[in-house]
């Protein structure tokens, strides 16, 4: 190998092509023939690409957050034998700044009114969220600052490029007291947050200050962690500049990338592409050109993050000559849910590399959340390595061999089947998961699916009926929990509109037979499935956030992180949902709550005369969302029950 993670890519390689092995986030199949096979001729690969990029910065918050150095081990490794050589390595930078904020003369109240809570780091670090679930404790900055020492030390000794943080502008309003005379704006406000938690401070790219923060920074980042030269700011993230002006967008990204080199003359800068797809009406190509051109060619690199569904390298002339890597973005806020845009990953990076004048420097898996979907990952990562698109369904009979440990005709079939369907959106696609299962009731709910639900259906007698042969696999444990899930998830939508037509026709006795099985069998059934398997947990979650804890107190306030980042997002429902997970305790206490208290409300409306006023309903169900949050159940972090039991048992149930 040219590389550590070079010659780690080939290993995975021989122990997926030739021993039949796999490796994902929901487990491993290694058994290894034995004598292991031998080559017959030497096998050479090269990229097409530089680089193979992994990491949103989302998934900071929405995955990594209450990693311990175990995981991150686990994760570094799988990062190495995919073959992926840069990545960020953000851990342990709030303590940085705090030290840079306290150089500077401000004081504790003010960092803390400035830092977020654990789960909500990510918005903070992007300039769109401050002080919420915070504030940070001491000991979080020792703990993450020996897990960054870590994280660095393993992956640049696998030969990986680390990108660092870097100042992007974005200031606590303490700068203003402490420096009255500097040039800040307040943005607008972000997302539906108002100015209590959002609306935070840009520094003016031509003050002063702006090159003494972000050199300042920088050089104690570098002297604490070493560097490899790359570094990430995101300066209008879902923001709106305060001019469109070009003159103007181009002085903020110099000023940016001269504070870079300031700390380090070989800087490259290394930005998201999300903002101008995010706000094509503001980045039109005059913008684009003059944010990209503030920085000389080369010398910046850009995630072109939702290629999958909305390249922008089509429409700026390929960045307008700078770099970029073509990513797939595929998930939103770790939802769970099947879904893949298999054909246009297939395609997609060939197409850019044919492009004319293409500046494309390699692929890029950027999901906001991880753990989910295992098959497109793989995918992605073998698609760095090839010249030409795959043969996708004979890749999935492969994969579904490879993933159980045996050749299943039953189970081979399914994966052919959920390819076809729920893995192959086409055209525009966002994967938010917008089942009526998890989102807060009203009788506008969105049930549309961009597959044959039947697909999935068949997909799932057929995984029950291989269970005999692969059920002692653990993949195959989880993929039919999975799959058992997404019919599940189908079925509620079923109901929800049985639900809802019974209601419009004032049909009582319908209304409390669909509504009766939804509430009272099919979300408690589903709730069980979950909880017979350890990475569908809720109790997971929760532990793993009070591990992170030093005490009582810490431990309190991480759990309360967990629970807000899962469900309300913020303190009254801002961005509800948008996280939404299907875990064993939260199907039945957060999301079943709330359909028991919409059927309630629509029987009694029924049997009063009384028009449903969603309004009404949405205040009181809000009670009910924050009751969850701090309920302080305590919810098992070990799996009970049999999972293939209870999947025949639903599926004997509720097979249409």
């Amino acid at each position: 190998g040219s590389s550590g993670v070079a010659a780690a890519a080939g290993l995975y390689r021989y122990l997926r092509d030739f021993c039949g092995c796999h490796l994902s986030w929901s487990g491993a199949q290694l058994r290894l023939p034995d004598p292991l096979p031998r080559l017959r001729a030497e096998i050479r690969a090269a990229a097409p690409g530089r680089y193979r990029y992994y990491q949103n910065v989302c998934a900071q918050s929405y995955s990594f957050v209450w990693w311990d150095w175990a995981r991150w081990e686990r994760e570094i490794d799988w990062m190495a034998l995919s073959g992926i050589n840069l990545a960020p390595a953000f851990a342990g930078q709030e303590a940085v700044w705090q030290r840079v904020y306290r150089t500077l003369g401000l004081n504790q109240t003010e960092i803390d009114k400035y830092f977020t809570g654990p789960a909500f780091l990510a918005w903070n670090r992007m300039g769109n969220l401050r002080r919420w679930a915070g504030p940070l404790p001491p000991a979080w900055h020792l703990k993450q600052l020996y897990l960054q020492y870590r994280i660095v030390e393993r992956m640049r000794s696998l030969g990986m490029t680390t990108v660092l943080p870097a100042f992007a502008g974005h200031v606590p309003q303490g700068i203003l007291r402490v420096f009255p005379r500097v040039n800040a704006t307040r943005l607008g406000h972000w997302s539906h947050f108002d100015c209590t938690y959002s609306c935070i401070y840009l520094l003016d790219p031509e003050d002063p200050m702006f090159q003494v923060i972000g050199t300042l920074f920088l050089k104690e980042l570098i002297k604490e962690f070493g560097t490899d030269h790359v570094y990430s700011a995101d300066t209008f993230n879902e923001m709106t500049p305060l001019s469109s002006d070009p003159a103007y967008l181009s002085r903020v990204s110099s000023a940016i990338f001269r504070s870079m080199t300031g700390a380090d003359p070989k800087a490259l800068w290394l930005m998201q592409g999300w903002l101008f797809q995010h706000q094509p009406d503001f980045w039109q190509p005059a913008q684009v050109r003059a944010l990209l051109h503030g920085v000389p060619l080369g010398r910046m690199i850009v995630l072109d993050l939702f290629a999958e569904s909305k390249p922008v390298y089509q429409w700026t002339e390929s960045f307008y000559g700078q770099p970029f890597i073509w990513c797939m973005l595929h998930n939103f806020g770790g939802n769970h849910g099947l879904f893949g845009t298999v054909e246009a990953i297939n395609h997609g990076p060939f197409a850019a590399r044919r492009f004319p004048n293409s500046t494309m420097v390699g692929t890029g898996l950027v999901p906001e959340g991880i753990e989910q979907n295992d098959m497109v990952y793989e995918l992605m990562n073998e698609l760095g390595w090839r010249q030409e698109p795959l043969d996708l369904a004979s890749w999935v009979t492969r994969y579904s061999e490879r993933r159980y440990g045996a050749a299943n005709a039953a189970a081979a079939s399914a994966w052919r089947l959920l390819l076809r369907s729920v893995y192959n959106c086409t055209g525009v696609c966002v994967n938010h998961n917008r089942s009526p299962l998890v989102r807060r009731p009203s009788l506008r709910m969105d049930t549309e699916l961009w597959y044959n639900a039947s697909d999935v259906y068949e997909a799932w007698r057929l995984l029950l009926s291989a269970g005999a042969e692969l059920g002692s696999s653990p993949t195959f444990l989880y993929d039919l929990v999975d799959v058992t899930r997404q019919a599940a998830q189908q079925l509620v939508s079923d109901y929800y509109l049985s639900i809802r037509q019974a209601f419009q026709s004032h049909a009582l006795p319908e209304l409390l037979t669909a509504g009766g099985v939804l509430v009272y069998d099919l979300l408690p059934e589903l709730d069980s499935l979950l909880s017979s398997h350890s990475l569908f947990l809720l109790g997971r979650w929760l532990e793993n956030a009070r591990a992170m804890a030093t005490s009582d107190r810490e431990a309190e306030q991480y759990e309360l992180n967990a629970r807000n980042q899962v469900t309300l997002w913020g303190p009254s429902g801002n961005i509800l949902d948008y996280a939404n997970k299907q875990l064993g305790g939260l199907v039945l206490d957060y999301y079943g709550v709330r359909w028991s208290l919409f059927v309630s409300v629509l029987v009694e409306s029924l049997n009063s005369g009384r028009p449903f006023h969603q309004d009404q309903f949405n205040q009181a169900v809000l009670q009910v969302e924050r009751g969850f949050i701090y309920n302080k159940k305590h919810y098992p972090a070990v799996p009970a029950g049999d999972t293939m039991e209870i999947s025949k048992k639903l599926f004997l149930k509720y097979y249409p």
